[in-house]
């Protein structure tokens, strides 16, 4: 009798795991890592391409939001080439450069609320 009791807790344990947890009725909340879509030519977010979106613990219409509400942030502060230093919407966001010339640059920028994560890549012409 003994040995079943721990098989019982692993399967009420199992059960508790696969169901899925309350989510907002408007928008459906990614439970792990989810790849968002981007518009096919990457433009109408703000930055002159958005290249790719990534969430976890959170929804694709969150992560768009907070893309438009980042670049928003970060051109208030300089402009084409600005940076954004301080909290988007409650989310605490850090940006890496990589390639870059006089016109244009690239960026990935990684945005955290607790355990939620959005990451996006840009290409931005300034």
């Amino acid at each position: 009798m003994l040995r079943s009791i721990p098989r019982v807790a692993l399967a009420a344990l199992a059960l508790l795991a696969a169901a899925p947890a309350a989510a907002s009725a408007d928008e459906p909340v990614a439970r792990s890592a989810a790849t968002c879509k981007v518009p096919a030519d990457g433009r109408g977010w703000g930055p002159t391409y958005v290249t790719s979106l990534r969430v976890t613990a959170t929804s694709c219409a969150t992560g768009k939001r907070l893309v438009t509400a980042y670049y928003r942030c970060r051109t208030a502060d300089g402009g084409a080439d600005g940076r954004c230093t301080k909290r988007v919407s409650g989310w605490r966001c850090r940006e890496k450069r990589g390639a870059a010339i006089p016109t244009q640059f690239d960026a990935s920028v990684t945005c955290r609320k607790g355990r939620a994560r959005v990451v996006h890549t840009y290409t931005q012409f300034t």
